[in-house]
């Protein structure tokens, strides 16, 4: 298993953090996904043999109004 901290833009309230937190974990391979409002930042735990970090981006970037740095 692999932890990365990604900062995501446009996510400013609970809703927000909640849908990112949800798209994440809709991905095959995520064990957790844990938004932070304070920092605009998501703290996922994933399989990399079965999930990239650019497929975490990509949820993230087509469920609303966020981004997903890498």
């Amino acid at each position: 298993m692999e932890k990365k901290n990604f900062a995501v833009s446009g996510m400013k309230c609970v809703h927000c953090k909640a849908r990112v937190e949800e798209a994440i974990r809709a991905l095959d391979g995520v064990v957790s996904a844990e938004g932070n409002l304070a920092e605009a930042s998501v703290v996922v735990e994933y399989d990399p043999t079965r999930l990239s970090p650019q497929q975490i981006k990509d949820a993230v970037d087509t469920c609303g109004r966020y981004e997903l740095t890498l």
